[in-house]
């Protein structure tokens, strides 16, 4: 079934994103009112997937990227490095008081009966100011590419951010690389994006237009693309079939399309998840195992679930594997601090096969 994706099978990198840098707030327990020293992690959804395949799956990935020449920029810009990121950079100039800036985000990351919440300070951020034309994407995509991944969170940030999302799709099919779209809706993002929230189905209909492997839950479809579909429990059970039962709908509006996937979670408290995976491919489905996660930090796991699914995809894993292998991936990131793995792809492979959290001696 792989192989109607037409993978190519060699190229300079295995997979290439264009996306935005941000470092994330993270106070622990604390909620933010209250919090008097936090942790920084570097993130980004199409970063995140870039840097899990790199570290953990041992992958040849890069971000096309905005970076901010001040102390912060120097800090992500290390963390891109520590994991092993290639980075083609659109250079900004901080003016030392107002920006252009990285992105800040605030993570909340609640406790049993108490919400997780996220907010941003997205002002003046350098991501934001990217357009076509900034990237040499034919030397680029010269050295061949064999896989390409944006994602809706940049989409949102400007009106110029899905124009050179586009731009990039556009060379990244004409080099033969396969196309991937995390859908990612953000209402908070798109209301305030030019055009706010009504213009986020048009948007992204636009980009998803260009995409072979699409991945977003069944919220996603509705919200971010206006797929028609029943209404959305924010506590379903992992039953896959609302989201199956889109896929009819997903082909006719885009169809070259060639496989849609995503997680599905059951949130039982902060710490405490049902988890499992689906993916529709070619008409086929695929359905991961399911397990509990005791939860320590839950931003991350979709993005987590995207490497492992894209690296089972890019190494000829049959689509049932390549599904089990990004569900074992996003839930393991869950259970570390921070937006990237610090998983072992020996240990993804030995939890997509069912082993236990039993000590190692």
């Amino acid at each position: 079934m792989t192989a109607s994706l037409k993978i190519r099978p060699t190229g300079a990198l295995d997979f290439l994103a264009v996306g935005a840098l941000v470092h994330r707030f993270d106070p622990g327990l604390v909620p933010f009112r209250k919090a008097t020293s936090v942790s920084i992690h570097v993130s980004g959804g199409e970063f995140n997937t870039a840097a899990n395949l790199a570290d953990c799956f041992r992958m040849r990935s890069a971000i096309a990227t905005a970076m901010v020449n001040y102390p912060i920029g120097d800090m992500v810009a290390e963390r891109v490095r520590a994991m092993g990121v290639t980075a083609f950079y659109k250079d900004f100039v901080h003016d030392g008081a107002r920006g252009p800036n990285i992105a800040a985000v605030y993570s909340d990351r609640g406790y049993g009966i108490r919400a997780p919440v996220v907010f941003y300070n997205r002002s003046n951020e350098a991501a934001a100011a990217l357009k076509p034309g900034d990237f040499d994407w034919d030397a680029i995509f010269g050295h061949g590419v064999r896989w390409f991944h944006s994602g809706g969170i940049f989409a949102s940030l400007s009106d110029t951010t899905p124009a050179l999302v586009i731009e990039a799709m556009r060379a990244a099919r004409a080099s033969g690389a396969i196309v991937s779209f995390d859908l990612n809706y953000r209402e908070k993002l798109w209301r305030a994006s030019p055009g706010g929230v009504a213009a986020a189905r048009q948007v992204l209909s636009s980009i998803v237009e260009h995409v072979d492997v699409l991945v977003g839950n069944e919220e996603d479809l509705q919200a971010g693309l206006g797929i028609p579909g029943p209404t959305v429990s924010t506590k379903a059970a992992l039953d896959p079939s609302v989201f199956l039962g889109m896929m009819d709908a997903v082909t006719r509006r885009f169809p070259q399309i060639k496989a849609v996937a995503t997680t599905l979670r059951e949130v039982q408290s902060a710490c405490r998840h049902r988890w499992g995976a689906v993916a529709w491919l070619g008409g086929d489905t695929y359905l991961s195992p399911t397990c509990e996660l005791d939860v320590h930090d839950r931003v991350g796991g979709g993005d987590g679930f995207a490497a492992g699914f894209i690296y089972g995809l890019l190494t000829g894993e049959p689509p049932d594997r390549a599904v089990a292998l990004g569900w074992a991936h996003g839930a393991l990131l869950t259970t570390y601090p921070g937006d990237t793995t610090m998983a072992t792809l020996a240990e993804v492979r030995a939890l997509a096969e069912g082993t236990s959290a039993r000590i190692q001696r």
